[in-house]
């Protein structure tokens, strides 16, 4: 089915058309075989990096686009309707560019150009094994040395991009207990010290499978500090906040495709001689998939243009990426349902889709997460 979109501009209408397009041609032979074998796709990434794809939201003197978010995201959603990894990974990397962009210093601001192009794969390392959810208590220690680099010890985990990233933003302690004594700095592939691991075997984005992150005496170059000492905290809550809706669109986008391919399986599925489509308690499912699926992208649309217009967004963010999620989750589970066996092979792209949803409640913040903070704004006097 096609969407009904509301785009700001003609020139939205053209990104979006030359979208779909990559998908068509770049993403969709692709995708089942990359998953199949679990392999990450680095050249898929820079074909949609060098179609201007992967610095939409920023401006055009950092080498992006100087699209709306709201336009952004749509872009994000057409993604992961064909390759939900893609889409997630190019999430990700948006995320990533953030703290550069916008705490960096004017040498790190030179490095914007090639980060939004394509050239340069960003990771972003905040998660620990010990602390997920508990972000503030990070336990990866930076100090300086004799010479004033930064020398980091310690492991991230969950890390996308933590094998084939180019440049890495680095969470850790380089003061006290708590929020205030964490930085950010920003460092190389290949840094001495810095020792991606075997990635996770995941149930779903096989192709884009996470990896934890070892630094051993990793040392930083004094002026890789990005922003202020004790800043790091500010900046990834910043750069979460603009995530939670990009995992948001993804959502929406795995969610419009199973009710898709859903409802193109009931139209031509026969028993007792009529399409399955027909039968009122299947037609009912796949209009409460239809309505899931439309009001997440209405909540996500609103979150992204409070952005756009400058207003605080946060809260409307958390309530984005916690309601498109679950209906991801649902809707995915429902198109299963409607294939019946068919729906739990591998032949029919629901089964892998079912796979890929449960990751989306968990990602930028668990769901549980996002319940808490929409539920202490609440409150809040």
């Amino acid at each position: 089915m096609t969407v009904d979109r509301m785009l700001p501009t003609a020139e939205a209408h053209d990104l979006l058309d030359l979208t779909r397009e990559l998908c068509e041609r770049e993403l969709a032979p692709k995708a089942a075989d990359f998953e199949a074998r679990g392999e990450f796709p680095r050249e898929v990434i820079r074909t949609i990096g060098r179609s201007g794809l992967l610095g939409l939201p920023y401006p055009e003197e950092c080498g992006g686009a100087e699209q709306p978010y709201e336009v952004y995201l749509q872009v994000l959603e057409t993604l992961a309707g064909t390759w939900l990894a893609m889409a997630e990974a190019v999430s990700v990397h948006t995320l990533a560019c953030y703290p550069v962009y916008a705490h960096g210093s004017e040498a790190q601001r030179k490095m914007l150009p090639d980060m939004l192009g394509g050239e340069m794969l960003g990771a972003y390392c905040l998660s620990e094994p010990q602390g997920g959810s508990d972000a503030a208590a990070l336990q990866t220690k930076a100090t300086r040395d004799e010479d004033g680099h930064w020398v980091v010890n310690g492991t991230k985990a969950w890390i996308t991009h933590g094998r084939d990233a180019d440049f890495y933003n680095i969470f850790a302690r380089t003061g006290g207990p708590g929020a205030r004594g964490i930085s950010c700095l920003l460092a190389d592939a290949g840094t001495p010290g810095l020792h991606p691991q075997k990635a996770e075997r995941v149930m779903g984005l096989r192709s884009s499978a996470p990896s934890p992150i070892v630094f051993d005496d990793c040392r930083v170059d004094a002026d890789r500090l990005v922003g202020a000492e004790g800043q790091g905290f500010t900046i990834a809550l910043e750069a979460l906040d603009a995530g939670r809706l990009g995992i948001a669109a993804c959502a929406v986008g795995l969610g419009q495709a199973a009710l898709d391919y859903a409802v193109s399986y009931a139209r031509e599925r026969e028993q007792f001689g009529r399409p399955i489509a027909d039968f009122q308690g299947l037609g009912f499912l796949l209009a409460d998939m239809a309505t899931q699926v439309s009001a997440a992208r209405a909540l996500l649309l609103s979150a992204a243009r409070l952005k756009d217009a400058g207003r605080p967004f946060s809260i409307e963010a958390a309530k984005a990426k916690l309601f498109a999620t679950d209906v991801a989750m649902r809707v995915t589970t429902d198109a299963v349902q409607v294939l019946g066996g068919a729906g739990y092979v591998s032949d029919h792209p629901v089964e892998r889709w079912f796979r890929e949803a449960k990751v989306l409640q968990i990602v930028e913040g668990t769901n549980q997460i996002q319940r808490l903070v929409i539920s202490r704004s609440l409150v809040r006097d």
